[in-house]
Order: structure tokens, then C-alpha cells, then sequence
């Protein structure tokens, strides 16, 4: 998710609803009055470190108020299966953390935001920071407030083998990827003869295939934030938030937080860690691995937990990654807490890499920071097909001249396969890359970029599967393929473009538009000189007939179905300036159809959707992967292949 805006009425609402509203929520995964934080139905990996929160509520106004001051002595208990209930602080033999008062206030539905009638909600809360439960089982957890009253959640700690049966992990994150754009790029990417196809994509041939569902905890549509850290840490939480459940408090970095998959594996083996992404860095997919705030916009807050781990807070010693490689540079030369982050890094021993020809030559034997361009990377259409369009990337020196010398997905993952192979030794290793912009440009409604970059990612994939051959470490390496969500994205038949253009009528131009057995065959791979090595992808990407594809929300938009050769794709605009009022961008598309929007009329651009996203799996402990099941099962598929399910805790260990 490329863009997000605040409902709120205060600093502390990013939070929004009541019981029974869809639109806006109190608090979410909090229905009654007293909330607990981790909540029902949440699991852990034994020996997880965790943080509780706690907060009872009391409504001055609204349907929820009750003429009653917040409960300043409400207690909590917690017990693992028919043992007795213990006070929290017994329990995990810890002092008792101070009271915490605080106001929110909050929308209780579309008619209370236009009215301007918030309601405000007085808050008594407890943290409890650092925990962990190594004992695998059922444990009951009980607030009880306001005389009377209690919430209980039920938690589980699973119960996993501890045995290590891989030495590396590659997750592959093809943001924002659904079945049906595998479907399209494999057609524009691939020939096919009387409809089979001679050849391919590599994800075809991984020999597991599942898929994820990847509703939030309080919403059934996500954002990459909240989805990465399901997968990173095993628990669901609320749109924006990385690594935290969200409460209700004023600071984005209080909330109670979840160790992460990076985090664990560092801790308990001394693994290292490599995060690679086309996006910029401190966007939600790689700053999932390390940041911990409710507020995925804390852009300074996130490159400094790559470094440092969380702020004033840390489960233990963090190293940082052996290998950061992205865009992003903004937040790399402006300075974060009196602080720039290209000296810090230089500080800790990294070398500085800023361009695909400094990355190439690096030696594998130090850690390595890698920025390529301020903001995202340039696309793979850019940089292959269309080159002049790199003038619109800048240096990530800071100094506005064009970045040039990008690398790709490909070359970035295979240098972060090399440091980290020679740097890891015996302890193994865990890499996240990420194709970024197959939802940056799904969410311009730029198909044909979108495409491209998951024909990079499945290049990048087949790169690799090659590589951890050719070194005998494959058969010691499990790899994933997933996405975080998907888009309403699908193709529908195909589009002749010069028809279309010579049409003066919309309704004319519909003609254009081929379906069932006019759709014909894909003209990607029939016309076109353009060649690549070792790689599928289009001989031609602007051939007279394209795909009829399309999202199902979306702004107001032009469509032409043809490739934008002059960069990626702005399909709506604001009018008038700072009006929050978007319509079909004047400049796009100008020969294509004029098509009504289906989004609220400040959405510049599409959204998520709610359908499940495959998983590929291969190398050990692939069988665990297979079938349909939750976001945050495979966080534990990854945590039991690399035996992270400790039952004991450090001072046994």
C-alpha cells in the first residue's frame, strides 16, 4: 500500500470504530470496555519474546458510555491450561508496571465524522514489557475491571519440533502479487502453441503450492505493513502497524510489540540477516523485520532499528543485517535524531554501496549497505525497455542529478546470497527480497510495469535456484515465494489498440475490445525483436493487440491498454488542487475510455483486495506449506524448519 490517510480527530486516533460499526473502530481486536493486548486467539512461538498491554475504557459519550470514571484498579491474571490463575506480575515473577492515563477520542460511524461529533474515551493502562512462555499449551488470560466485569483471551503456544532442519531461508515477497498476475505475465512472458506453453516460469515448477489468507486482525482487507508482520512475527495486527498490536495511546512507539522472525533467528542461532526490496527502504515490507511501531509512515525510526533495533527498547543485542539493499535514500543523507544514517552505517563497519557497478565489484567478506536512488527503484521496464525514463530517478547522493547505474532485483538478491554465504559460515543465514513495485504500479493501474517486475521477480527466483545449485547449498536451503496481499486484478480477453484509437465514440471504442474467442493469442511473444538473456520476458511490449485486464476498484481513469513509454502511469488528479477530489487524469490515456470510478472520490489510485495469495515452496521442510491456511502460519513453518521453537528459557538454554 503505497498511500494512507488519518481518520482521525486527535493524535491518538489512528484507531477507530465501535462494537457493532464497520467503517470505524474504537480500538480494533478490542470489542469490550476492557481490552488485552496480546488478544483472543493469538499464537506464540515458545520462548517469543512479547510485550502486554492493557487498557480499560469508559465512553464520556456515545452508545458506549456508562456514567462511570476508568478503572484504576483492575487486575490480570493468567493460566496455562486447569492451573489457577496467577496475578501477571506472580506469573512471570516481574514488578508491577505503573498506571497510564490517557484521551482518545473517535468516529462512531459516517455520521458522526460529517456532524464533526467524535466521541471521547478516558483510558487506565498497564504495560508489561519482554515476556516470553516457553511451555507449549493453552493459557487463559483474564482482565478484571469495573467491579464486575472481564475480558478474557485465549492464547497458544505451539508446540513445534526444535530440531533445525535448514540452514538458510530465501523469502521471496512478490508485494502485492495474486494468482491471476502469474497467470498474465506467464502469457506475455511465454510462447504458447496450441495452447500449451514451451516453456515455464520458475515458479511453475516449485513442487509445493499453497495459499495464505491475509485479512488484519480488525479489517478483512490489509496493508503491507500489518500483512508483512503476520508473516514475520505470527501475529495479526491493524493496518500501519509493524510489529505491534495497536493500542490507543499518543505514541506510534509504545504500543505492545512481537519479536520477529529476523530477531528470533539472530537471537538464538547467530544466524544473519539480508533484506533486499525495489522498494525504499523504509517502506513496511523490509522495515517489518525489524521496526516496531503502530505508524509504518516513522521513516527515520525505521532505518534506525535496522541498525540498532528498537529505540531505547531491544529483546537483545542486534548486529543490524549483513546486507541492506534498496532505494530509499532520503532517509539515509536527511537527518533522523541529529543523526545521518549513510555515516552511522559507515560507523558500524558497512560498506557504502551506490550504484550497480560499486555493487558488483564489493568484496563479500564485509557487510554491505547498498542505496541505489532516492524513493523507489526504477522498474525493470525502465531500465530495460524505455532507459530514457531513468532522468525521472535521483542519485541517492542527494544531489538531484539522475540515477543511472541502477541494479535490478536479480543482481541485488544474488550479491546478498554471496555476503551472506561467505559471512555466515556454519550459522546459516535468512534473506527477504522483495519485487516492490508489482503493487506500486497495480496501485496506478500500470499493468504492464506491474508485470514486469514479477517477470524480474520469477527471473530473480530462477537466478537463484541456479546460484544455490552451482554451490551445493540448494538442497540446505528452504525458498518461498509469496505475496503479503493481492490486488482485484485479472484479465478478460484482449484489446486491438488501433481500432480503439480510431474511434472518436467510447461506446464505439468498446468494440476494440476482444472476448472468448475473439480475445485470439497472445501478440507479446508472436511480434517483437526485444531479446534477454537467459530470461523470458516479452519480445515486444506494445504490440497492436494488448490485454484487456483491470482491477475492479479504482479512481476515475482513462484506459487505453497500451504500455506507458514515458514512465509509470498517473491515472487520476486532484482538481481543484487541495480538494481531495480526484478524476481521470487529462494527460492519460488520451485515445483510451473514459471509465467512472468505483472509490471514494479522494483515492487516487486502487486498493487491496481480500483474495488469498499463493505460497511456493521448495528445499526442506517444503511439505509444510501445502494447502490454505493463515497469514501467520508461515511465520511458524519458517520458525519450526529452523528449530526456533525453544522451550526453555536462556538462562537454561
Amino acid at each position: 500500500m503505497s498511500s494512507f490517510k488519518s481518520i482521525s480527530v486527535a493524535a491518538a486516533v489512528l484507531l477507530a470504530g465501535s462494537v457493532s460499526a464497520q467503517t470505524f473502530q474504537r480500538l480494533g481486536a478490542c470489542p469490550t470496555l476492557g481490552c488485552v493486548f496480546p488478544p483472543d486467539q493469538a499464537d506464540f512461538l515458545a520462548g517469543q519474546f512479547f510485550d502486554i498491554r492493557l487498557e480499560v475504557h469508559a465512553p464520556k459519550n456515545g452508545t458506549e458510555a456508562i456514567g462511570l470514571p476508568p478503572d484504576e484498579k483492575f487486575t490480570f491474571t493468567l493460566a496455562k491450561g486447569d492451573e489457577a490463575p496467577k496475578p501477571v506480575t506472580e506469573y512471570f515473577a516481574i514488578q508491577d508496571s505503573k498506571l497510564e492515563n490517557w484521551t482518545f477520542s473517535w468516529y462512531e460511524d459516517l455520521f458522526a465524522r460529517d456532524a464533526k461529533k467524535p466521541t471521547v474515551v478516558d483510558v487506565r493502562a498497564k504495560a508489561y514489557r519482554r515476556l516470553a512462555l516457553y511451555e507449549p499449551g493453552e493459557y487463559t488470560a483474564t482482565l478484571n475491571y469495573n467491579n464486575g466485569s472481564s475480558t478474557k483471551a485465549t492464547w497458544l503456544v505451539r508446540d513445534l519440533a526444535e530440531e533445525r532442519k535448514t540452514k538458510n531461508v530465501v523469502l521471496f515477497i512478490g508485494d502485492g502479487m495474486t494468482t491471476n498476475m502469474i497467470t498474465a505475465a506467464r502469457l506475455i512472458g511465454h510462447k504458447s502453441i496450441n495452447g500449451k506453453y514451451q516453456s515455464k516460469m520458475q515458479m511453475d515448477k516449485f513442487p509445493v503450492l499453497g495459499h495464505q489468507m491475509t485479512h488484519s486482525i480488525d479489517s478483512f482487507i490489509t496493508d503491507s505493513a500489518n500483512s508483512a508482520s503476520a508473516i514475520y512475527t505470527g501475529h495479526k495486527s491493524t493496518v500501519n502497524c509493524l510489529g505491534v498490536y495497536a493500542d490507543s495511546s499518543k505514541s506510534p512507539f509504545d504500543d505492545p510489540k512481537v519479536e520477529t522472525i529476523a530477531e528470533i533467528f539472530h537471537r538464538l542461532t547467530g544466524g544473519h540477516v539480508g533484506i533486499v526490496s525495489t522498494a525504499f527502504l523504509a517502506d513496511a515490507t523490509p522495515a517489518g523485520l525489524t521496526a516496531h511501531t503502530r505508524a509504518r509512515s516513522e521513516y527515520g525510526h525505521v532505518v534506525d532499528t535496522f541498525l540498532n533495533g528498537i529505540t531505547n527498547y531491544t529483546w537483545t543485542k542486534w548486529d543490524g543485517p549483513d546486507v541492506l539493499f534498496g532505494g530509499g535514500a532520503e532517509q539515509f543523507y536527511t537527518p533522523y535524531l541529529n543523526k545521518t544514517y549513510y555515516t552511522e552505517f559507515a560507523k558500524k563497519g558497512y560498506q557504502i554501496l551506490q550504484n550497480r557497478t560499486s555493487l558488483l565489484a564489493a568484496p563479500n567478506t564485509e557487510r554491505a549497505l547498498g542505496v541505489f536512488t532516492t524513493s523507489n527503484m526504477a522498474k525493470w521496464l525502465d531500465r530495460n525497455v524505455y532507459r530514457s525514463n531513468l532522468n525521472q530517478s535521483l542519485s541517492p547522493t542527494g544531489d538531484k542529478k539522475p540515477a543511472l547505474d541502477q541494479p535490478g532485483l536479480k543482481e541485488m538478491t544474488l550479491k546478498a546470497i554471496d555476503i551472506l554465504s561467505e559471512r555466515s559460515g556454519d550459522k546459516g543465514w535468512f534473506l527477504m527480497s522483495e519485487a516492490a513495485s508489482i503493487d506500486k504500479m497495480m496501485h496506478v493501474l500500470d499493468y504492464d510495469r506491474a508485470l514486469g517486475e514479477l517477470l524480474e521477480l520469477d527471473d530473480t527466483i530462477k537466478a537463484t535456484v541456479n546460484k544455490l545449485n552451482e554451490t551445493n547449498s540448494l538442497k540446505e536451503t528452504l525458498i518461498l515465494v509469496t505475496a503479503d496481499h493481492g490486488h482485484g486484478f485479472d484479465v478478460m480477453g484482449s484489446v486491438d489498440t488501433r481500432y480503439l484509437a480510431a474511434q472518436n465514440v467510447d461506446r464505439k471504442k468498446r468494440d476494440a475490445i476482444g472476448v472468448y474467442q475473439n480475445s485470439g493469442l497472445s501478440q507479446y511473444q508472436n511480434t517483437g525483436n526485444l531479446t534477454y538473456t537467459d530470461s523470458n520476458f516479452p519480445k515486444s511490449w506494445d504490440p497492436r493487440y494488448t490485454l484487456f485486464q483491470g482491477l475492479m476498484a479504482d479512481p476515475d481513469r482513462r484506459e487505453n491498454w497500451s504500455v506507458h513509454k514515458d514512465g509509470p502511469r498517473t491515472p487520476a488528479v486532484e482538481v481543484p488542487e487541495d480538494s481531495d477530489d480526484y478524476y481521470a487524469n487529462p494527460k492519460d490515456g488520451k485515445d483510451g475510455i473514459l471509465l467512472n470510478g468505483t472509490l471514494p472520490v479522494e483515492n487516487d489510485q486502487g486498493v487491496h483486495s481480500l483474495t488469498d495469495v499463493p505460497v511456493f515452496a521448495m528445499g526442506p521442510c517444503q511439505e509444510l506449506f501445502g494447502g490454505v491456511y493463515n497469514s501467520v502460519d508461515l511465520f511458524f513453518g519458517m520458525a519450526e524448519c529452523l528449530g526456533l521453537g525453544r522451550g526453555t528459557p536462556p538462562a537454561e538454554q
